[in-house]
């Protein structure tokens, strides 16, 4: 027996019903398409954040719950026992792969790290002190012009290879784009080692000597990778499903979702992590946490601590349970947990976690709070940290967007508003205003 949800209206016009829609789970999501047709209304929702823009089957969030799955799969369970690309194949494919169909997916993949020569050039372009987000966005939307045999969105095999090209190619430009910007020469990629391997290897590595790949840091961003991979249908994601229904070909689509995921308050939110603690340690460290503390507390104070809480998650988010194991994991490995700004990071989350005023807001340490430390340790620059997001929400950027042009009821995006600027009116002359 179907649902449906009635709308009555106080003035006295009649009340029109509507279909009540059911996910497999979540919240029941009431149809209103027909809305303005109806009734000659729309409804008004700033930040969509009660609105259902879109059916999806790749990532569900339960943030009274702090659950997260990838496909069906907790990703508690994917981030141990998945690498990266498998978690890749999963988001794009809807199922994980078998020994064989891995094989050929990270064949593939690694055969087309490698960018065209030119964009070396096209690369140089920029000043060696711009912004890697500013760098990225150019250079993805670029691969347009380097890779036009594969714009028609309407072809699937052209969105397969793209997708492939995206997901190989968006390590070695983040690497390009990290080398230039410090005066070193750029590193060919390496088709034997993995994924992760040969990304830290293109950062890292000199013409000087061989790189010696860290299993132990290889794994922790690897992990970084998996986490970051997809978030339902977030700021980044929703401007390239937008951008994608207009039919502009992936490279374009991917490209607004790196502009978007630039924001502070989103992709930047790793980044404006390590600000944040880079200017208490300025200001006196682990002394000072408790003057800092306060003043966080602080209703009248303009003092913000990032890296604590998330819009979504109410509870504890997990996947910075499983940052935090690799964040200690990480400094045990490398030895720096005397570093007086990785021991101010352990003192703030201890007190973070301890702290009733904490707990009762739910103000637990986020994944952005661990994965900026995680990214400081491994050499990441802060500047690199929103790139690095990026790199690892490709995937989940290529799979939204191929879901949504596989959906019959996909149209051009076109958000209505509530007007509030002037009633009709008449142009007078110059000389009477």
């Amino acid at each position: 027996m179907s649902t449906t949800a009635t709308l009555s209206f106080s003035d006295g016009s009649p009340s029109v019903e509507f279909p009540v829609l059911k996910g497999t789970i979540g919240p029941d999501v009431i149809d209103i398409k027909t809305l303005y047709a109806k009734t000659g209304k729309f409804t008004y929702d700033p930040g969509f954040m009660s609105t259902a823009a879109c059916r999806s089957a790749i990532t569900f969030i339960d943030g009274d719950k702090g659950e997260l799955l990838y496909r069906g799969y907790p990703i508690e369970q994917i981030a141990t026992q998945c690498d990266f690309l498998e978690t890749c194949y999963l988001l794009l494919n809807g199922e994980l792969p078998t020994a064989g169909e891995k094989a050929a997916f990270v064949d593939n993949v690694t055969h087309h790290t490698m960018v065209h020569e030119q964009m070396q050039f096209f690369l140089r372009g920029f000043r060696r002190d711009a912004h890697p987000m500013a760098v990225l966005t150019g250079m993805v939307g670029a691969l347009s012009a380097f890779y036009h045999d594969t714009l028609d969105v309407n072809n699937p095999e052209h969105r397969h290879i793209a997708a492939i090209r995206l997901i190989a190619k968006m390590p070695t430009l983040v690497a390009m784009a990290y080398k230039y910007s410090i005066g070193q020469p750029m590193i060919y990629p390496k088709n034997d080692l993995s994924y992760t391997a040969n990304f830290m290897r293109m950062m890292f590595a000199t013409p000087c000597e061989e790189y010696k790949v860290n299993d132990v840091l290889v794994r922790a961003l690897d992990r970084i990778f998996i986490l970051h991979a997809d978030h339902e249908q977030n700021a980044s994601t929703s401007t390239v499903r937008l951008c994608g229904s207009s039919g502009t070909n992936p490279y374009a689509a991917i490209a607004a979702g790196v502009a978007c995921l630039w924001g502070p308050a989103h992709g930047g939110a790793n980044e404006a992590c390590l600000v944040m603690l880079n200017e208490l340690q300025a200001a006196g460290g682990v002394a000072k946490l408790g003057e800092f503390i306060a003043q966080v507390k602080d209703k009248n104070s303009n003092i913000r601590l990032m890296g604590f809480g998330h819009r979504v998650y109410k509870n504890y988010d997990p996947r910075a349970k499983l940052m935090r194991e690799t964040c200690h994991e990480v400094l045990g490995e490398l030895g720096v947990g005397n570093d007086p700004l990785f021991k101010l990071a352990m003192e703030l989350e201890r007190v973070a976690l301890e702290d009733e005023y904490f707990i009762a807001r739910k103000l637990y340490p986020n994944v952005d709070f661990y994965s900026g430390i995680v990214q400081r340790a491994l050499g990441i620059p802060t500047a690199l940290f929103t790139a690095i997001f990026a790199l690892a929400r490709t995937v989940g950027w290529i799979a939204q967007l191929n879901e949504m042009l596989a959906d019959p009821d996909q149209k051009i995006g076109r958000p209505r508003q509530l007007f509030t600027g002037s009633a009709p009116r008449q142009v007078s002359p110059i000389a009477q205003r």
